[in-house]
């Protein structure tokens, strides 16, 4: 794309980019509960909210406008490049598909698209056999498709950041972290013993690598 051009209004490319990562997310979390249901649905809200500011109509850009053209004159604030904020904060010339904190966007989101996959197959054997699932992810950290979330959600916030994903980052990550501790009473109600020694070994969401939580 020119980064003379007008990078926005492009609605066909809003709705083509959250229904291919909305689905591509459905297809390896199938949510089956009403709490499934709930992350998910907030995951695409973000995933909608973040391409609507990418193609559709650039809010953050906008209440931005003043401070952006007082301090960066040169820059076209209509133009796609200049909606990769990073970017066009820290003065970087060139392609800004090919900075530093593009690439590593890509690392965290195709590394969370990653997980999601690996932990709901074992998720999905397990409540099959109504075992307790323990392998694969889920032996380094209790809640690995709430990770898979939160970090495909940071690789687009490294990516392209709004001030409306910025404050939703926290708060469903939040909702996550409450979602995790319903989700373990149910299995401590199931699972009795076994589950409370697998919560006691294992970390909640960080492996121990760093520290638990």
């Amino acid at each position: 794309m020119n980064a003379d051009s007008n990078g926005y209004g492009l609605w066909s490319l809003v709705f083509i980019n959250s229904l291919v990562f909305i689905v591509f997310a459905f297809s390896f979390s199938k949510p089956k509960t009403s709490r499934d249901w709930r992350s998910f649905s907030a995951f695409s809200a973000f995933i909608v909210a973040l391409f609507v500011e990418m193609y559709g109509f650039p809010l953050t850009i906008y209440l931005l406008a003043g401070w952006l053209q007082t301090n960066y004159p040169e820059v076209n604030l209509l133009s796609h490049d200049a909606g990769h904020l990073w970017y066009t904060l820290l003065g970087w010339k060139g392609d800004p598909h090919t900075d530093f904190f593009h690439l590593l966007s890509i690392a965290f989101i195709a590394g969370g698209f990653i997980l999601l996959s690996a932990a709901w197959k074992v998720l999905y054997q397990a409540q099959r056999r109504h075992q307790l699932a323990s392998a694969g992810p889920y032996a380094r950290v209790r809640h690995p498709q709430y990770d898979a979330f939160i970090l495909i959600m940071f690789g687009f916030l490294l990516q392209w950041p709004t001030i409306l994903t910025l404050l939703m980052f926290p708060v469903l990550v939040w909702m996550y972290v409450r979602l995790a501790r319903a989700e373990e009473q149910e299995a401590l109600a199931d699972f009795g013993e076994a589950y409370q020694r697998y919560r006691n070994a294992t970390p909640g969401f960080i492996p121990h690598r760093w520290f638990s939580i």
